[in-house]
């Protein structure tokens, strides 16, 4: 399986169009309002003498994060644009960084081959994946895991259209990051939370903590308020995985 041309031109048309300016994506808040609480939720059922991917990385923001916490970090993103971008980012060389189209379920169990158990930090990625794509987008967090890695997964809910919806009204349409992000054909909070629910459980992944919280975005409301997409977060392991520990 692969993901569809005009899927793969859209994200990188949106990444090559980005520039290298901290922020100028929409999503890519500091990780103290991201990857910093996400990992405390994650880190007391996770051996961070593990490596960390990162799905979706982008221009490798959080992961950057990530590496300060686990023994190795990788991100991943289906953009060329997006990894060389994370890749000139990463002065000081803390990641590391590839290319990888995660429906394609061969390229993944070869990286998982390479690295062995992992944990996956994955955020707001099931949501805007094609709905054909969406199970094994999910599937490739279960194969990556094997049986000592945990799971960090992330999405926004169906509420977030609203958020999106107001911030679209302004006074001037669209603010520039969002406009470009419709501009490509991306869709955000195109999955319900009972979809991102049923995908991850299909995949044998058992839910060792969940529960509401919201995605800091680096567009604010002419009130000065920054916007939050509603968003439910998940730790995830192996279905054999006694909650609450590492096996």
């Amino acid at each position: 399986m692969d993901v569809s041309q005009h899927y793969r031109e859209a994200w990188e048309g949106y990444w090559s169009a980005t520039s290298d300016t901290p922020g100028e994506a929409i999503w890519d808040s500091d990780p103290s309002l991201t990857s910093v609480p996400h990992t405390e939720l994650l880190l007391p059922h996770a051996d961070t003498s593990l490596p960390v991917v990162d799905l979706g990385c982008g221009n490798g923001t959080q992961t950057r994060y990530l590496a300060t916490r686990f023994a190795r970090a990788i991100g991943v993103d289906l953009s060329h644009s997006a990894v060389e971008q994370a890749r000139r980012a990463d002065t000081e060389g803390v990641a590391e960084f590839a290319q990888l189209d995660l429906v394609d379920a061969e390229a993944v169990a070869a990286l998982r081959e390479r690295i062995g158990d992992t944990n996956v930090y994955m955020r707001a990625v099931i949501h805007q994946s094609e709905p054909g794509a969406r199970a094994a987008v999910a599937a490739a967090v279960a194969a990556l895991l094997g049986e000592r890695g945990r799971a960090f997964v992330t999405e926004p809910t169906p509420a977030s259209k609203e958020v999106l919806q107001q911030v679209a009204q302004g006074p001037d349409g669209p603010p520039e990051k969002l406009r470009r992000v419709l501009a490509h054909g991306l869709k955000p909070a195109d999955a319900t939370e009972e979809e991102v629910r049923r995908l991850l459980g299909e995949t044998g992944l058992t839910t060792l903590a969940e529960g509401a919280t919201a995605l800091a975005q680096t567009e604010y409301l002419p009130d000065g308020t920054r916007v939050a997409l509603p968003a439910r977060w998940f730790v995830l392991g192996p279905r054999a995985t006694a909650a609450g520990g590492v096996g």
